[in-house]
């Protein structure tokens, strides 16, 4: 079955295009016919063309949409209904015309017998690793409703768990931003034009009026060459970070930050339990498993370790033992999944793990907006009180010399 790309007008009048799965032209223009639209033109997407374009717009396909495709396509083959089928119906519902094009691409490998996981492997930037190695071990196991249905929770899990770590900083990040801008526009137009009445006013300003008015004068002189140095500053660390011991060395002073360095450590240790956890239980193997899982941690120290781990793992040693010895994981992680090895219980003890660190991850981002939210207040307002503090009291003295 091929992939066309059509335009045409619809029974309104409205000018309408789309992608449509169909084993020929004239069949689709047909079908197309039938539901009221007026096709002006119709092509077919090549292979070539169309991964390209799938590649460009895969970034836009977000976390819920992938969960509720995940959910709706459980429930389809639960139901009975053939792998082609469902993906068909997918395809249909779909609002996205980017992520229409990349189903109906897995839909057309898979009706031509490539397997389920190896369609899916081909688009990496909507389907990680995580997600086809379980659906290889869904399809292997013959449980790929299972599987959907637990890829669904877990996609849930993290998409939320995600959207509480941005929205519990954006806050505080929102406030810095308009405090930076507040004392900016402080220092760039109210101080200068202070600065001149006391100049024709020829007052003895204090060392604090001076200061500031130091400070306002190289900013109001050079506010263009501290953007362009910010700017530089900001693209060398960049490429900095993009570099194995940049980053390697920017991952290690995160998780030595304080206060967000335990949260960033925590965070690290959910996402590993979790998702090692999800694919233990889904027949992935433990040493693939722990090469998938060392990519969904995203710091690189942890990332190592992990690879350490991995390593000792497969020379015969515990899980527990390595992840203990790289001082990265708490010792409480590492007791309960040693006590998870011996009982045989592992995956449900990595589950309790994950919703623990989750749960803390959460209680200690609001606890920590909570503090912020005043501390950012404070210094504000401690900063704009200098500020006025340092003019009026050079006012003051010249009102008293006035009235004197």
């Amino acid at each position: 079955m091929a992939v066309f790309e059509f335009k045409g007008i619809d029974k309104n009048g409205k000018d309408i295009k789309g992608i449509r799965n169909s084993d020929t032209e004239s069949q689709l223009k047909s079908l197309l016919s039938n539901e009221g639209v007026f096709v002006t033109s119709i092509k077919s997407v090549k292979q070539k063309n169309n991964a390209r374009k799938s590649s460009m717009f895969q970034k836009k396909v977000t976390s819920e949409d992938l969960s509720i495709m995940t959910k709706q396509l459980s429930v389809l083959i639960r139901s009975g209904i053939t792998l082609v089928e469902s993906l068909t119906a997918l395809i249909d519902q779909t609002e996205d015309e980017n992520f229409k094009m990349v189903l109906s691409q897995v839909k057309q490998e898979v009706n031509e017998g490539t397997a389920f996981a190896d369609a899916l492997r081909k688009h990496p930037k909507i389907f990680s690793n995580l997600y086809v190695s379980m659906i290889q071990a869904g399809e292997s196991s013959g449980t790929l409703d299972i599987v959907l249905d637990r890829l669904s929770e877990f996609t849930v899990k993290q998409a939320k768990l995600k959207r509480k770590v941005i929205s519990s900083l954006a806050y505080p990040v929102i406030m810095i931003f308009i405090s930076v801008l507040v004392v900016g526009a402080l220092f760039v137009f109210v101080i200068p034009k202070i600065t001149a009445l006391f100049i024709k006013m020829k007052a003895t300003l204090p060392p604090i009026t001076k200061f500031l008015i130091a400070i306002s004068n190289f900013m109001a002189s050079y506010w263009l060459v501290m953007i362009l140095f910010f700017v530089v500053v900001a693209v060398l660390f960049k490429k900095w970070v993009a570099t194995p011991d940049g980053r390697k060395k920017f991952d290690e002073f995160k998780l030595n930050m304080p206060i967000f360095g335990s949260i960033i450590r925590m965070n690290a240790v959910a996402r590993f339990s979790t998702t090692l956890a999800t694919l233990l239980k889904n027949g992935v193997p433990l040493l693939a498993a722990f090469k998938i899982v060392k990519n969904v941690v995203d710091n690189k120290v942890i990332q190592e370790a992990i690879e350490e781990a991995s390593l000792a793992i497969k020379e015969g040693e515990s899980i527990a033992k390595p992840l203990k010895k790289s001082g990265y994981f708490p010792a409480i992680v590492t007791h309960m999944i040693a006590i998870g090895e011996k009982s045989g219980q592992l995956e449900e003890m990595l589950e309790n793990i994950g919703e623990s660190y989750e749960s803390q991850v959460e209680n200690k981002l609001s606890a920590l907006t909570t503090i912020l939210e005043p501390i950012i207040i404070v210094m504000l307002g401690g900063v704009v009180l200098v500020v006025v503090m340092a003019i009026m009291v050079p006012l003051m003295k010249m009102n008293q010399l006035v009235k004197g």
